[in-house]
């Protein structure tokens, strides 16, 4: 097999070398492991590309780059141009460091650069690592997903629902905030919703007396509705979420057909 492996967290974060792993693992002897990655951290930049401006790519080691962009932009570099010879037969976006269960999917540059990949008709999983007092000290805060994470690939490569059609399914999942003999197992869940959980602005004054806005975020451990992502994982759970890049709230079609 031959895979890609990206994610927003820059090329030089922990998650990505589990990731490295998990896919050498999955692509076997004969397989491929390609890494097209931020050069700097991209964290929060969700679907994003680069599309008023070049970047610069640059080759760090054998299958091995770096972009100045986002991980969609990374994506696009390794399908149009790294790999433009034979795609990929899947993407990896990950490991991120941190959860990116419930809302936190919308923001996840580490969500587009799977997105963007289902786009471009290649299959593609995001992996995320969940953070929470159990494992903040850990020596290893990944072990979850690190042992884990082969597993639960295999799994969704064997039995997973994989389209080809437009807006292809793509895979959101998270691994839970606790050590690895401490997961329970894994589930196929819907992405919940933190109510009242949402980022906001805090503002702040430079030496020089100029006023700017910090991002501020919100606790992860309040869980979501149950049976949903972020529920399951604060409870043990490796969440697996199918998704697509539809943004059509088809709930709401036929009533909206009133003011046709």
């Amino acid at each position: 097999m031959r895979i890609l492996i990206t994610n927003d967290d820059g090329i030089n974060a922990p998650g990505l070398k589990v990731l490295e792993e998990i896919a050498t693992e999955l692509a076997g002897p004969d397989g491929e492991v390609w890494t097209v990655a931020p050069a700097f951290e991209q964290s929060g930049v969700g679907h994003a590309i680069s599309y008023t401006r070049p970047m610069m790519i640059s080759q760090m080691d054998e299958r091995r780059f770096a972009a100045e962009g986002s991980p969609a932009d990374c994506v696009l570099a390794a399908l149009h141009d790294v790999m433009a010879d034979k795609r990929p037969d899947l993407v990896l976006s990950g490991v991120n460091r941190g959860n990116n269960s419930a809302e936190n999917a919308l923001y996840s540059g580490t969500i587009g650069g799977a997105m963007e990949a289902a786009l471009q008709g290649v299959r593609a999983v995001a992996l995320s690592q969940y953070y929470g007092p159990a494992i903040k000290d850990a020596p290893d805060p990944f072990e979850a997903s690190r042992v884990h994470g082969l597993s639960t690939m295999r799994a969704l490569l064997e039995r997973g629902v994989w389209t080809d059609d437009d807006y292809g399914i793509f895979y959101n999942i998270n691994f839970p905030p606790v050590a690895a003999a401490d997961v329970k197992g894994l589930r196929a869940c819907p992405q919940g919703f933190r109510r009242d959980m949402g980022f906001g602005v805090q503002p702040v004054h430079s030496p020089s007396g100029r006023r700017f806005l910090w991002v501020t975020g919100a606790p992860q451990q309040q869980p979501t509705s149950p049976g949903t992502d972020a529920d399951l994982n604060l409870k043990g759970y490796i969440s697996v979420t199918p998704m697509r890049a539809d943004l059509t709230a088809h709930d709401a079609l036929e009533a909206l057909k009133a003011i046709e």
